[in-house]
């Protein structure tokens, strides 16, 4: 019996959104190249005829001689009558007083949103990561990343010492269960999200492809469904983005950079913000860091306007913000 077009049509089915070539259909579907006696399998001519009309169908797209991408089916979507939903509720990490980020209160999440902490080494990121797991810890936050497990699995032992210096948190449950769930995973991220949940990576590492970090964060977004995605990743210093580039702004729904401010704060900007309540994009923060966990004096700080921003006048460093570039506002 010859191969038909629907067969092959419904053999791709399973393939959608893959490339696919000539002969792994004839193989996988038991198409010969020889008949009885030798004779040529008119079917193991047909696939390629059919390949043609399908492509010309827009079923796949035509790559190269004998190689196809199949393409991905898509049903139009409908919009009215849908469920709208309000914006989710994350609390925001909060200094020694109790008080939350000032401008917290401005920015709008929405489920699926990510956001993402990019910062220098040692200015802040895990502090930031940790806090936002503390203050959501009821919503059984998922942690994973290089920052919190050892290669052989294991909790690190400065994560232990961080959780144990957050002593204002209760991490555990009535029942004696951890409020959160700790997954040793330091790659192929999306693999592992907990759909719903927040979703905290502590730091994604993409050592000389670093241009791979905007699909990375695209499978990320892609699984958390009706979760958070909390992201860390590098940056390095007095730039505006992480390692990456602007690749990594592509699928940040929230920015929060995090630079050294003078010799021991952190500096944290305000960078990309989707939806907001008030424009909050580029205002910058300054805070201490105690105990790796605790933030200390947290307040606005502005440009120096002795300096313009620049650290030095006339040569010298500046006297009114002593070369930090940001006085207090």
């Amino acid at each position: 019996m010859e191969i038909t077009t629907k067969d092959v049509k419904d053999f791709l089915v399973k393939y959608q959104g893959q490339v696919i070539t000539l002969d792994k259909i004839r193989n996988e579907m038991g198409v010969e190249k020889s008949g009885l006696g030798g004779i040529r399998s008119k079917s193991f001519d047909a696939v390629r005829n059919i390949m043609f009309r399908l492509a010309e169908q827009k079923v796949v797209k035509t790559l190269s001689r004998g190689e196809y991408k199949v393409v991905r089916e898509v049903k139009p979507i409908t919009v009215f009558g849908r469920e709208r939903r309000p914006p989710i509720t994350l609390l925001f990490p909060k200094d020694e007083a109790g008080m939350e980020m000032l401008f917290a209160e401005d920015i709008v999440m929405r489920e699926g949103d990510l956001i993402l902490i990019s910062g220098q080494s040692n200015f802040g990121k895990t502090q930031l990561c940790l806090a936002f797991c503390a203050e959501n810890i009821d919503s059984s936050p998922v942690l994973m990343g290089n920052e919190y497990t050892t290669l052989d699995g294991e909790p690190s032992a400065r994560f232990l010492n961080r959780i144990d210096n957050m002593d204002w948190v209760e991490w555990i449950d009535g029942n004696n269960q951890e409020k959160f769930v700790l997954l040793p995973v330091r790659e192929d991220y999306a693999e592992h999200i907990v759909k719903g949940k927040i979703n905290i990576i502590d730091w994604i590492n993409l050592p000389g492809e670093y241009y791979m970090i905007s699909p990375v964060m695209e499978g990320i977004k892609r699984e958390l469904g009706r979760g958070i995605g909390i992201i860390a990743i590098q940056k390095n210093p007095g730039v505006e983005y992480g390692r990456g580039g602007n690749l990594t702004k592509d699928f940040a729904d929230v920015e929060i950079l995090l630079d050294q401010y003078g010799e021991h704060e952190v500096l944290l900007t305000i960078g990309k913000v989707k939806e907001y309540k008030h424009f909050v994009m580029g205002r910058t923060f300054a805070y201490s860091i105690s105990q790796g966990v605790k933030i200390l004096n947290f307040r606005e700080v502005k440009r120096c306007p002795a300096c313009r921003g620049q650290g030095y006048t006339g040569g010298k460093q500046c006297t009114e913000c002593d070369g930090k570039k940001f006085i207090d506002k």
